[in-house]
């Protein structure tokens, strides 16, 4: 099932530095084959996302900025239907994201979000 444009706009991005480190840092983490999901419950009431592919996963940029376009995709199809709202999330890329199946990427994500307890 996938998200309508109107569940895909209460999507915020994460995009200080700070945020990302705080979360990395002070946040729950889940790993799965194609991705990592890091996340932490915000003040702010909303669901805020953010993504980054580390150059340990691919030297290339237009493979790592391939990975960051598959993880927006999952994330604009699952987060607004399986996420709780007031939770940042990061999704990092690993070298299987690039290759993984999309069927299996949304499943990733899906069960990582079943094993940490944010989901709807």
């Amino acid at each position: 099932m996938f998200a309508s444009k109107a569940q895909q706009k209460s999507l915020a991005r994460l995009k200080n530095r700070a945020d990302f480190l705080k979360i990395q840092s002070k946040g729950q983490k889940w790993v799965s084959h194609g991705l990592i999901l890091q996340l932490m419950p915000n003040e702010l009431g909303q669901k805020r996302v953010g993504f980054t592919v580390s150059k340990k996963v691919s030297n290339s940029a237009v493979k790592r900025n391939r990975i960051k376009r598959r993880l927006r995709a999952v994330a604009a199809d699952i987060l607004p239907l399986h996420a709780k709202d007031g939770v940042d999330y990061i999704l990092v890329g690993r070298p299987l994201t690039a290759t993984r199946p999309y069927e299996a990427l949304q499943n990733d994500l899906k069960w990582c979000l079943e094993k940490t307890g944010f989901t709807k």
